[in-house]
């Protein structure tokens, strides 16, 4: 019955794989061939002499053979033992038919690998744990029993994977920062290699950067040792982190860095290694690093507020070059005479149809770049006039550079502001504004916050030219030269590089002003500037009004007194007494004052931000006609930006004797 229930066995075997295949081969010596019935009637009696033979015991036995006729049906036979071919030859039939199943479906799955990929050796076979057990009277076919092993295989890949991926966010950012800190150990190959292949590279700054994350790491880890009394750790971390901070110095890359670096890395590599072994737990690291970083923020904060407080500082201060400049020509200017001399041509100053320039400044320096400027890239310097208006200090200065340094056949007229007998507090607002208590206490009082203590715009609008009236001037064109009926405003920060002429004949279709808009997508419009939480600007302004600069502007100053602009910038300047409107300055209201009134000029006449933006276009800045130097890095300090600092110095004289004496120099 063993000998039955074996061979019964293996022809269930082999009525599965006949579905697919007509031929079965086994991993033994037998093959059994089932091409038609008719083969074995045919070969009846010779079989049944052969297994009589050698089986006689089982020649009774019953078989189920199963194959495939010509039309492609499955078709069963049943037959005797003794009535096989002699290709039917069993070997210890008492315990080999287990062993043929097991190497029957082996073979199987080894056939159907190697038809789908003819790349696989013969010796491969599925890994362990991926084969799929099959029912004994599955109706699955080869294709679908291999999909089925490699779905599992699949879902087995992708639980793994997504297990690691669970463990590695556990500990990512602490872990991470170890990590990288720990790039110099030389157990952890590599890492090493990564490093190693960075640090090879000139361009690179990995040293740099490992070495400072190694002293935040060893910070972390210094203040867990002492709470926890590890003295020795403790004392050995601080070392190493003074060690490191010594080693970068003021180093801004890796060439930069002193020669013992890259040995004090790994030195300091190897003590956090230590610490982490003895001290490292995820949150009390995780929690102490959140807190170091807290704490950065606020030094960081802290040191943008007096950053902003120096530069603001910079830019208000006179430096030593410049200060000297209006010194030694003031004493020249009433040493040598000059006060004695009478004024120009008083015809050409104002005669409406030559181009008048407008210009406002205590800076000597700075005004004489803007007259060279626009005379040398004028087409006719002849019919130019440049009206400067200074303060009673400057005065003599300004008006000797230009006795002893007069343009080439340009005209310049310099002014005292002091002279204006009609500009007083009685009939200007800002004046009177300025005298008192309450603006003086802003500017003055002694015991007034801390500058560091506010913030960058307050201290922005403190800086003195707020106080002055030359900034104020402005407003009050049609009152400074009556006669003239259009003149282009320059600030002195400005450099000229083309011929500014065809502004006096564009249309400005009524409007008054004439200036590039500063508005982009959100950026530089009325709410910017005005106050809207207050009903006098919302109710009658808009919001998403655009902004424009002061710096270049033509004005109608006829069109000015027929709408009667200063009297509009009076009755807000008054209005804002409090400062609740806008802040002190002058684009506020004149944005206000302007308000419908200004006709947008090209943008190719007006490029700004050379005074605070290093990321201009470099190219717009030459094909600009004017160029504006607005912010605080001005190109006569220290602080402007390079790059931008030569469109301005080329129109220095640097071999004046003036600027010799003071070591003005590029």
């Amino acid at each position: 019955m063993e000998t039955y229930a074996g061979i019964s066995l293996l022809l269930l075997m082999v009525l599965f794989f006949a579905v697919d295949s007509s031929e079965v081969s086994t991993t033994k010596s037998s093959r059994i061939l089932y091409d038609c019935d008719q083969c074995h009637r045919t070969k009846e009696r010779d079989n049944s002499i052969t297994r009589n033979r050698h089986n006689p015991d089982e020649k009774g036995i019953d078989i189920i053979a199963t194959y495939s006729d010509a039309s492609g049906l499955i078709r069963l036979a049943r037959l005797k033992m003794r009535d096989l071919s002699d290709s039917w030859i069993w070997e210890n039939p008492t315990n080999e038919y287990q062993k043929s199943s097991q190497e029957l479906m082996e073979s199987f799955q080894t056939d159907s690998t190697l038809e789908d990929n003819p790349k696989l050796s013969t010796d491969e076979h599925y890994p362990e744990g991926s084969k799929v057990e099959i029912p004994r009277f599955s109706s699955m076919t080869p294709m679908k029993i291999k999909r089925k092993v490699m779905r599992q295989e699949r879902r087995k890949a992708r639980a793994a994977e997504l297990t690691q991926e669970d463990k590695e966010t556990d500990n990512h950012i602490v872990s991470a920062a170890i990590e990288r800190t720990e790039g110099f150990d030389t157990t952890v190959k590599g890492k090493y290699s990564i490093w190693r292949r960075e640090y090879e590279n000139p361009n690179s700054d990995s040293t740099l950067k490992l070495m400072r994350d190694q002293i935040i790491m060893a910070k972390a880890y210094t203040n867990i040792a002492k709470s926890k009394n590890k003295t020795v750790l403790y004392e050995s971390l601080v070392k190493h982190s003074r060690d490191s901070q010594q080693a970068i110095g003021e180093a801004n890359s890796d060439t930069e860095l002193h020669l013992g670096a890259l040995d004090q890395a790994k030195a300091m590599g190897h003590v956090l290694s230590i610490a982490k072994d003895q001290l490292y737990d995820c949150l009390l690291v995780g929690r102490k690093l959140r807190a170091m970083l807290q704490s950065t923020e606020g030094r960081v904060n802290i040191q943008k507020k007096r950053s902003a407080f120096l530069i603001q500082l910079a830019a208000k201060t006179v430096p030593r070059p410049l200060h000297c400049l209006p010194l030694q020509l003031a004493a020249d200017y009433y040493l040598q005479g000059y006060h004695k001399k009478g004024n120009i041509d008083k015809e050409k100053i104002e005669d409406p149809s030559l181009y008048h320039y407008a210009i406002f400044s205590d800076n000597v320096l700075a005004t004489s770049v803007v007259v060279n400027s626009t005379v040398q890239n004028a087409k006719e310097p002849e019919r130019h006039v440049f009206h400067i208006v200074t303060d009673k200090l400057n005065f003599a200065a300004m008006r000797m550079w230009f006795l002893i340094n007069p343009p080439s056949k340009a005209t310049v007229e310099v002014q005292n502001i002091d002279d204006f007998k009609w500009l007083n507090s009685s009939y200007c607002s800002v004046l009177r504004q300025l005298e008192s208590a309450r603006i003086k206490e802003y500017y003055f009082k002694a015991n007034h916050p801390s500058s560091l203590s506010v913030g960058s715009d307050n201290l922005k609008y403190r800086n003195p030219k707020y106080l002055s009236m030359l900034n104020h001037l402005r407003f009050y064109l049609p009152e400074v030269y009556p006669k003239l009926n259009r003149i282009l405003f320059l600030d002195d920060d400005i450099v000229v590089q083309r011929d500014l002429t065809p502004l006096w004949s564009i249309d400005l279709k009524g409007m008054v002003n004439g200036a590039v808009e500063t508005c982009k997508e959100s950026f530089h419009r009325f709410d910017k500037y005005l106050n809207f939480s207050n009903p006098l600007i919302s109710n009658n302004f808009s919001p998403e009004a655009c902004g424009w600069a002061f710096g270049m502007n033509i004005f109608d100053l006829k069109e000015w007194k027929k709408r009667n602009i200063t009297g509009i910038y009076h009755g807000w300047q008054d209005m804002n007494e409090d400062r609740t409107l806008w802040k002190l300055g002058t684009l506020p209201p004149g944005l206000i004052t302007f308000y419908n009134l200004t006709y947008p000029l090209d943008r190719g006449w007006h490029v700004l931000g050379l005074g605070y933006d290093p990321a201009l276009n470099l190219t717009e800045i030459e094909n600009a006609a004017v160029i504006h130097y607005n912010g605080n890095y001005k190109p006569w300090l220290n602080l402007a930006v390079s790059k931008y600092k030569s469109y301005w110095s080329r129109y220095v004289m640097f071999d004046n004797p003036y600027l010799r004496v003071c070591n003005l120099s590029k």
